[in-house]
Protein backbone atom coordinates (compact mmCIF):
# COMPACT_ATOMS: atom_id res chain seq x y z
CA UNK A 1 0.00 0.00 0.00
CA UNK A 2 3.13 2.88 0.77
CA UNK A 3 3.43 5.20 -2.17
CA UNK A 4 -0.39 4.72 -3.29
CA UNK A 5 -1.42 8.64 -3.53
CA UNK A 6 -5.38 9.78 -2.64
CA UNK A 7 -7.17 13.03 -4.07
CA UNK A 8 -10.35 14.00 -5.10
CA UNK A 9 -11.57 15.27 -8.78
CA UNK A 10 -14.12 17.12 -9.90
CA UNK A 11 -15.63 15.02 -12.54
CA UNK A 12 -19.37 15.01 -14.08
CA UNK A 13 -20.93 17.36 -11.90
CA UNK A 14 -19.47 15.08 -8.55
CA UNK A 15 -16.13 14.77 -6.24
CA UNK A 16 -14.95 11.62 -6.92
CA UNK A 17 -12.16 9.60 -4.72
CA UNK A 18 -9.25 7.74 -6.61
CA UNK A 19 -6.21 6.10 -5.29
CA UNK A 20 -3.15 5.29 -7.75
CA UNK A 21 -0.04 4.82 -8.48
CA UNK A 22 3.17 4.49 -10.58
CA UNK A 23 3.59 6.42 -14.12
CA UNK A 24 3.46 5.27 -17.77
CA UNK A 25 0.23 3.94 -19.35
CA UNK A 26 -3.06 4.17 -17.41
CA UNK A 27 -5.01 1.31 -16.47
CA UNK A 28 -8.69 1.75 -14.54
CA UNK A 29 -9.59 -0.57 -12.22
CA UNK A 30 -13.28 -0.32 -11.87
CA UNK A 31 -14.44 -1.88 -8.44
CA UNK A 32 -17.61 -3.62 -7.80
CA UNK A 33 -20.09 -4.36 -4.70
CA UNK A 34 -19.84 -3.72 -1.87
CA UNK A 35 -16.24 -2.66 -2.42
CA UNK A 36 -14.55 0.46 -3.20
CA UNK A 37 -11.06 1.38 -4.48
CA UNK A 38 -9.21 -0.82 -1.75
CA UNK A 39 -10.66 -4.08 -3.84
CA UNK A 40 -7.40 -3.46 -6.17
CA UNK A 41 -4.69 -3.05 -3.67
CA UNK A 42 -3.07 -5.50 -5.21
CA UNK A 43 -3.21 -4.73 -8.53
CA UNK A 44 -2.42 -0.92 -8.16
CA UNK A 45 1.12 -1.73 -6.53
CA UNK A 46 1.99 -4.72 -8.91
CA UNK A 47 1.36 -2.64 -11.75
CA UNK A 48 3.19 0.70 -10.60
CA UNK A 49 5.94 -1.80 -10.36
CA UNK A 50 5.24 -2.98 -13.78
CA UNK A 51 5.91 0.35 -15.38
CA UNK A 52 2.03 1.66 -15.30
CA UNK A 53 0.55 4.23 -14.16
CA UNK A 54 -2.42 2.23 -12.08
CA UNK A 55 -6.23 4.19 -11.38
CA UNK A 56 -8.61 3.06 -9.28
CA UNK A 57 -11.62 5.71 -7.91
CA UNK A 58 -14.92 5.11 -5.51
CA UNK A 59 -17.17 4.95 -8.14
CA UNK A 60 -20.08 7.39 -7.51
CA UNK A 61 -22.07 6.69 -4.16
CA UNK A 62 -18.91 4.51 -2.61
CA UNK A 63 -16.44 5.13 0.08
CA UNK A 64 -15.53 9.24 -0.26
CA UNK A 65 -16.51 9.72 -3.60
CA UNK A 66 -20.21 11.66 -3.96
CA UNK A 67 -23.08 10.17 -3.90
CA UNK A 68 -26.68 11.46 -4.97
CA UNK A 69 -29.42 10.53 -3.07
CA UNK A 70 -31.83 9.90 -6.05
CA UNK A 71 -32.13 6.48 -7.93
CA UNK A 72 -31.89 8.05 -11.45
CA UNK A 73 -28.50 9.43 -10.35
CA UNK A 74 -26.73 6.07 -11.06
CA UNK A 75 -27.63 4.85 -14.69
CA UNK A 76 -24.66 3.80 -17.06
CA UNK A 77 -24.87 6.97 -18.36
CA UNK A 78 -24.06 8.58 -15.46
CA UNK A 79 -21.24 6.46 -14.46
CA UNK A 80 -20.07 6.36 -17.75
CA UNK A 81 -19.91 10.05 -17.84
CA UNK A 82 -17.70 9.92 -14.68
CA UNK A 83 -15.49 7.68 -16.30
CA UNK A 84 -15.36 9.86 -19.44
CA UNK A 85 -14.44 13.04 -17.51
CA UNK A 86 -11.99 10.86 -15.29
CA UNK A 87 -10.01 9.63 -18.35
CA UNK A 88 -9.81 12.63 -19.72
CA UNK A 89 -8.49 14.61 -16.40
CA UNK A 90 -5.95 11.87 -16.40
CA UNK A 91 -4.45 13.37 -19.69
CA UNK A 92 -4.40 10.56 -21.67
CA UNK A 93 -6.39 9.53 -24.60
CA UNK A 94 -7.31 5.62 -23.92
CA UNK A 95 -6.92 3.35 -20.99
CA UNK A 96 -6.40 0.10 -20.42
CA UNK A 97 -9.34 -1.08 -18.61
CA UNK A 98 -9.87 -3.82 -15.95
CA UNK A 99 -13.21 -4.09 -13.85
CA UNK A 100 -14.71 -6.51 -11.27
CA UNK A 101 -18.56 -7.18 -10.49
CA UNK A 102 -20.75 -4.12 -11.01
CA UNK A 103 -17.37 -2.33 -12.30
CA UNK A 104 -18.03 -5.03 -14.77
CA UNK A 105 -21.25 -4.10 -15.87
CA UNK A 106 -19.60 -0.34 -16.32
CA UNK A 107 -17.22 -1.42 -17.71
CA UNK A 108 -19.33 -3.22 -20.78
CA UNK A 109 -20.88 -0.08 -21.44
CA UNK A 110 -18.10 2.25 -21.57
CA UNK A 111 -16.34 0.11 -23.93
CA UNK A 112 -19.97 -0.01 -25.58
CA UNK A 113 -20.46 3.89 -25.47
CA UNK A 114 -16.76 4.96 -25.98
CA UNK A 115 -14.67 2.66 -27.54
CA UNK A 116 -12.44 5.19 -28.59
CA UNK A 117 -11.42 5.33 -24.76
CA UNK A 118 -10.30 1.83 -24.30
CA UNK A 119 -7.60 -0.37 -25.61
CA UNK A 120 -8.65 -3.22 -24.02
CA UNK A 121 -10.77 -4.68 -21.24
CA UNK A 122 -10.05 -7.47 -18.77
CA UNK A 123 -13.65 -8.52 -16.82
CA UNK A 124 -13.53 -10.40 -14.13
CA UNK A 125 -16.59 -12.30 -13.24
CA UNK A 126 -19.34 -10.55 -14.94
CA UNK A 127 -19.92 -11.19 -18.84
CA UNK A 128 -21.46 -8.91 -21.21
CA UNK A 129 -25.13 -9.38 -21.17
CA UNK A 130 -27.24 -8.11 -24.50
CA UNK A 131 -30.23 -5.81 -23.75
CA UNK A 132 -33.24 -7.92 -24.40
CA UNK A 133 -35.55 -5.96 -26.27
CA UNK A 134 -38.43 -7.23 -24.89
CA UNK A 135 -37.47 -8.74 -20.96
CA UNK A 136 -36.84 -5.81 -18.27
CA UNK A 137 -34.29 -7.35 -16.02
CA UNK A 138 -35.51 -7.33 -12.02
CA UNK A 139 -38.93 -8.68 -13.55
CA UNK A 140 -37.69 -11.55 -15.96
CA UNK A 141 -34.68 -12.36 -12.57
CA UNK A 142 -38.05 -12.44 -10.00
CA UNK A 143 -39.05 -14.76 -12.58
CA UNK A 144 -36.68 -17.25 -13.18
CA UNK A 145 -34.61 -16.67 -10.07
CA UNK A 146 -37.38 -16.01 -7.50
CA UNK A 147 -38.09 -13.13 -5.02
CA UNK A 148 -35.10 -14.07 -2.16
CA UNK A 149 -32.87 -13.65 -5.76
CA UNK A 150 -30.60 -11.11 -4.40
CA UNK A 151 -30.94 -8.53 -7.04
CA UNK A 152 -34.81 -8.50 -6.49
CA UNK A 153 -34.20 -7.95 -2.43
CA UNK A 154 -31.93 -4.77 -3.27
CA UNK A 155 -35.17 -2.91 -4.90
CA UNK A 156 -36.63 -2.24 -1.78
CA UNK A 157 -35.35 0.89 -0.22
CA UNK A 158 -37.06 2.07 3.37
CA UNK A 159 -38.18 5.00 1.19
CA UNK A 160 -39.91 2.54 -1.26
CA UNK A 161 -41.40 0.87 1.76
CA UNK A 162 -42.57 4.55 3.42
CA UNK A 163 -44.48 5.20 -0.42
CA UNK A 164 -46.03 1.39 -0.53
CA UNK A 165 -47.52 1.42 3.12
CA UNK A 166 -50.36 3.94 3.06
CA UNK A 167 -50.78 2.85 -0.67
CA UNK A 168 -51.10 -0.78 0.15
CA UNK A 169 -52.92 0.28 3.29
CA UNK A 170 -50.17 -1.64 5.39
CA UNK A 171 -48.33 -0.67 8.61
CA UNK A 172 -44.92 0.87 7.97
CA UNK A 173 -42.16 -1.52 8.87
CA UNK A 174 -40.14 -0.46 11.94
CA UNK A 175 -37.60 -2.19 13.98
CA UNK A 176 -39.95 -2.82 16.95
CA UNK A 177 -42.85 -4.59 14.37
CA UNK A 178 -41.30 -7.56 13.22
CA UNK A 179 -44.28 -8.78 12.18
CA UNK A 180 -45.65 -6.36 9.75
CA UNK A 181 -46.80 -6.93 6.31
CA UNK A 182 -44.53 -4.45 5.04
CA UNK A 183 -40.78 -5.92 3.99
CA UNK A 184 -38.01 -3.59 5.48
CA UNK A 185 -35.88 -1.81 3.10
CA UNK A 186 -32.36 -3.58 2.45
CA UNK A 187 -30.90 -0.68 4.03
CA UNK A 188 -32.54 -1.31 7.76
CA UNK A 189 -32.14 -5.49 7.04
CA UNK A 190 -27.98 -4.15 6.71
CA UNK A 191 -28.61 -2.63 9.70
CA UNK A 192 -29.46 -4.96 12.05
CA UNK A 193 -26.89 -6.97 11.58
CA UNK A 194 -24.24 -4.03 10.91
CA UNK A 195 -21.61 -3.39 7.90
CA UNK A 196 -18.97 -5.56 9.46
CA UNK A 197 -20.90 -8.79 9.28
CA UNK A 198 -22.68 -8.14 6.22
CA UNK A 199 -19.70 -7.58 4.05
CA UNK A 200 -17.74 -10.49 5.93
CA UNK A 201 -21.18 -12.87 4.70
CA UNK A 202 -20.76 -11.33 1.04
CA UNK A 203 -17.16 -11.42 0.51
CA UNK A 204 -16.37 -14.90 1.93
CA UNK A 205 -19.27 -16.42 0.78
CA UNK A 206 -18.26 -19.53 -1.94
CA UNK A 207 -21.84 -21.16 -2.42
CA UNK A 208 -22.11 -21.93 -5.86
CA UNK A 209 -25.22 -20.65 -7.88
CA UNK A 210 -27.38 -17.71 -7.76
CA UNK A 211 -27.02 -15.89 -4.43
CA UNK A 212 -30.42 -15.35 -2.58
CA UNK A 213 -30.97 -13.31 0.98
CA UNK A 214 -33.60 -15.29 2.58
CA UNK A 215 -36.35 -13.08 4.64
CA UNK A 216 -34.92 -15.46 7.13
CA UNK A 217 -31.10 -14.33 8.64
CA UNK A 218 -30.27 -13.13 5.06
CA UNK A 219 -26.72 -12.00 6.63
CA UNK A 220 -26.20 -14.45 9.16
CA UNK A 221 -22.49 -16.01 9.76
CA UNK A 222 -21.30 -18.29 12.20
CA UNK A 223 -19.32 -16.43 15.03
CA UNK A 224 -15.97 -18.51 15.20
CA UNK A 225 -15.86 -18.56 11.42
CA UNK A 226 -12.53 -17.42 10.17
CA UNK A 227 -11.36 -14.98 7.38
CA UNK A 228 -10.22 -16.39 4.41
CA UNK A 229 -6.21 -15.83 4.03
CA UNK A 230 -6.82 -13.50 1.47
CA UNK A 231 -9.26 -11.49 3.52
CA UNK A 232 -7.98 -9.91 6.89
CA UNK A 233 -9.49 -8.38 9.84
CA UNK A 234 -7.63 -4.84 8.74
CA UNK A 235 -9.59 -5.65 5.53
CA UNK A 236 -12.66 -5.74 6.84
CA UNK A 237 -12.12 -2.90 9.38
CA UNK A 238 -11.15 -0.67 6.67
CA UNK A 239 -14.34 -1.47 4.53
CA UNK A 240 -16.28 -1.29 7.04
CA UNK A 241 -15.07 2.09 8.35
CA UNK A 242 -16.12 3.50 5.30
CA UNK A 243 -19.38 1.96 4.96
CA UNK A 244 -20.26 3.27 8.23
CA UNK A 245 -19.56 6.85 6.94
CA UNK A 246 -21.21 6.44 4.00
CA UNK A 247 -23.98 3.67 4.25
CA UNK A 248 -24.94 1.02 1.56
CA UNK A 249 -27.50 3.30 -0.25
CA UNK A 250 -25.14 4.42 -3.40
CA UNK A 251 -24.40 0.48 -4.51
CA UNK A 252 -27.93 -0.56 -3.75
CA UNK A 253 -28.90 2.48 -6.55
CA UNK A 254 -27.42 0.90 -9.34
CA UNK A 255 -29.54 -2.86 -8.55
CA UNK A 256 -31.98 0.00 -7.84
CA UNK A 257 -31.62 1.70 -11.52
CA UNK A 258 -31.28 -1.93 -13.32
CA UNK A 259 -34.91 -1.57 -15.09
CA UNK A 260 -34.42 2.44 -15.98
CA UNK A 261 -31.30 1.45 -17.45
CA UNK A 262 -33.03 -0.86 -19.52
CA UNK A 263 -35.39 1.53 -20.86
CA UNK A 264 -32.80 4.17 -21.44
CA UNK A 265 -30.60 1.99 -23.30
CA UNK A 266 -32.91 0.65 -26.02
CA UNK A 267 -31.18 2.38 -28.70
CA UNK A 268 -28.17 0.16 -28.42
CA UNK A 269 -30.14 -2.85 -28.61
CA UNK A 270 -28.34 -5.44 -30.54
CA UNK A 271 -25.18 -3.29 -30.59
CA UNK A 272 -22.19 -5.53 -30.20
CA UNK A 273 -18.61 -4.86 -27.97
CA UNK A 274 -16.19 -3.71 -29.97
CA UNK A 275 -12.90 -3.73 -27.83
CA UNK A 276 -10.11 -6.63 -27.63
CA UNK A 277 -11.68 -8.33 -24.58
CA UNK A 278 -10.11 -10.98 -22.03
CA UNK A 279 -12.31 -12.49 -19.52
CA UNK A 280 -11.28 -14.47 -16.34
CA UNK A 281 -13.77 -16.34 -13.67
CA UNK A 282 -13.58 -18.27 -11.21
CA UNK A 283 -15.34 -21.38 -11.33
CA UNK A 284 -17.25 -20.88 -8.27
CA UNK A 285 -18.49 -17.49 -9.24
CA UNK A 286 -21.75 -16.84 -8.66
CA UNK A 287 -22.35 -15.68 -11.56
CA UNK A 288 -20.59 -18.30 -13.48
CA UNK A 289 -22.79 -20.98 -11.81
CA UNK A 290 -25.72 -19.09 -12.43
CA UNK A 291 -27.85 -21.38 -14.69
CA UNK A 292 -27.44 -20.69 -18.52
CA UNK A 293 -24.26 -18.80 -17.95
CA UNK A 294 -21.85 -21.89 -19.05
CA UNK A 295 -23.34 -22.21 -21.80
CA UNK A 296 -23.47 -18.49 -22.97
CA UNK A 297 -19.97 -17.96 -22.72
CA UNK A 298 -18.74 -21.06 -23.80
CA UNK A 299 -21.40 -21.99 -25.90
CA UNK A 300 -21.11 -18.74 -28.84
CA UNK A 301 -22.89 -16.33 -27.29
CA UNK A 302 -20.42 -14.66 -25.57
CA UNK A 303 -18.35 -14.59 -28.64
CA UNK A 304 -21.13 -13.62 -31.11
CA UNK A 305 -21.69 -10.36 -28.74
CA UNK A 306 -18.08 -9.37 -28.37
CA UNK A 307 -16.46 -10.69 -31.29
CA UNK A 308 -13.26 -9.41 -30.36
CA UNK A 309 -12.98 -11.96 -27.18
CA UNK A 310 -9.86 -13.16 -27.53
CA UNK A 311 -9.98 -15.51 -24.40
CA UNK A 312 -12.26 -17.17 -21.21
CA UNK A 313 -10.33 -18.17 -18.13
CA UNK A 314 -11.80 -20.32 -15.63
CA UNK A 315 -9.99 -20.02 -12.60
CA UNK A 316 -10.24 -23.72 -10.69
CA UNK A 317 -11.03 -23.44 -6.89
CA UNK A 318 -11.62 -19.45 -7.15
CA UNK A 319 -14.69 -17.99 -6.23
CA UNK A 320 -16.14 -14.25 -7.03
CA UNK A 321 -14.02 -12.12 -5.38
CA UNK A 322 -10.94 -13.08 -7.69
CA UNK A 323 -8.61 -10.08 -7.42
CA UNK A 324 -8.04 -10.28 -4.00
CA UNK A 325 -8.02 -14.12 -3.59
CA UNK A 326 -6.06 -14.93 -6.24
CA UNK A 327 -4.10 -11.58 -6.95
CA UNK A 328 -1.35 -12.67 -8.38
CA UNK A 329 -2.80 -15.24 -10.72
CA UNK A 330 -5.12 -12.43 -11.64
CA UNK A 331 -2.28 -10.03 -12.00
CA UNK A 332 -0.41 -12.50 -14.40
CA UNK A 333 -3.32 -13.09 -16.34
CA UNK A 334 -4.41 -9.25 -16.72
CA UNK A 335 -0.29 -8.13 -17.64
CA UNK A 336 -0.31 -11.27 -20.15
CA UNK A 337 -2.85 -9.49 -22.29
CA UNK A 338 -2.65 -5.73 -21.88
CA UNK A 339 1.19 -6.16 -23.01
CA UNK A 340 0.37 -7.11 -26.25
CA UNK A 341 -1.37 -3.81 -27.15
Amino acid sequence: MEGIEHRTLNVNGINMHVAEKGSGPVVLFLHGFPELWYTWRHQIVAFADLGYRAVAPDLRGYGDTDAPADITSYTYFHVVGDLVALIESLGVESVFLVAHDWGAMIGWYLCLFRPDLVKTYVCLGVPFRPRHPKMKPIPTMRAFLGDDYYMCRFQMSQDTAECLAPTLGLPLYSGSHTNSSMEPGMEDEIAKYGSEAVLKKILTDRKPGPPCLPKENPFGISPDAKLPLWLSEDDIKYYSTKYDQKGFTGGLNYYRALDLNWELTAPWTGVKVKVPVKFVVGDLDMMYTTPGMKEYMHGGGFKKDVPMLEDVVVLEGAAHFINQERAQETNSHIHDFIKKF
